[in-house]
């Protein structure tokens, strides 16, 4: 498909504006309706999983580079930007010479029976995104990122996401009221638990609950869950990082179906 071609040579463009609105605050996307793509890889993934970028851009002292003409071509609108103007986008040390402005899907309803990761005011972007890996990664269909979460579609957690937001069902700042659509049992894990996750019985499917990364998960979705287990530790730490802590989980969870 041959693109719309539009050059930028204004601070003051439309479509900067919006995306200076999306760097500056995590949440934009919601008000805007879109979200930041920053990178090759981004955009390849985000193709791979049958998104249509509508509107791209690309660094002026770039256009022409060989390896970027697939994703430039197959776009509805190309903005070339001024290279003095293209240096202040984005937040990457090593600027990316592409990026996009894709079409934010919205509010998602929760599938009562799929296999899902719950959320509890994880508010680190890095553990956010290492987390929707792992779930995309060990077969995960949905995440539930509840009130309290860093935003999902943020800028930061797409990076740290690396294209896993495309293939996953993502519904985000909900109460913990909506986990009550869910027809499968809640699994925490706990450093104070007595069973142990390399021998308890693992539901298939089932929704596992991490919780904030210095308070853990709350009260009220331990009163929830059907399981608590803990992780062994060998070594004596006290815990794990949260997203390490995840991809265990969902690892052990993925082994298991594999073996049934």
């Amino acid at each position: 498909m041959s693109a719309s071609r539009s050059r930028i040579a204004s601070r003051d463009n439309a479509t900067l504006v919006r995306v200076r609105k999306l760097l500056a605050a995590p949440d934009a996307y919601r008000k805007l309706g879109v979200v930041w793509l920053e990178g090759d890889h981004l955009i390849r993934a985000a193709r791979a999983r049958g998104w249509h970028i509508d509107e791209m851009l690309v660094a002026a002292a770039r256009e022409h580079e060989p390896s970027l003409q697939p994703l430039l071509r197959d776009t509805g609108r190309l903005r070339v930007v001024d290279d003095n103007l293209w240096s202040g986008l984005g937040s990457l040390i090593s600027k990316a010479p592409i990026a996009a402005l894709a079409a934010w899907p919205g509010p998602q309803p929760i599938e009562p029976g799929a296999a899902t990761v719950v959320l509890d005011r994880v508010q680190d972007a890095g553990n956010l995104g290492s987390m929707l890996r792992s779930a995309a990664a060990f077969g995960v269909a949905q995440v539930i990122a509840l009130k309290g979460c860093a935003a999902v579609w943020s800028p930061k957690v797409l990076r740290a996401g690396m294209g896993a937001h495309f293939g996953l069902r993502l519904i985000e700042a909900v109460d913990e009221s909506a986990l009550d659509a869910l027809q499968i049992p809640l699994v925490v894990t706990s450093s104070h638990a007595g069973e142990s996750i390399a021998t308890a019985r693992l539901p298939s499917p089932c929704a596992w609950v991490f919780g904030h990364e210095g308070q853990g998960v709350t009260a009220s979705l331990l009163q929830r869950a059907a399981l608590r287990l803990a992780i062994p530790m060998p070594g004596g730490e006290e815990s794990l990082n949260v997203a390490a802590a995840a991809a265990v989980c969902l690892y052990e969870s993925a082994r298991r179906c594999l073996e049934a």
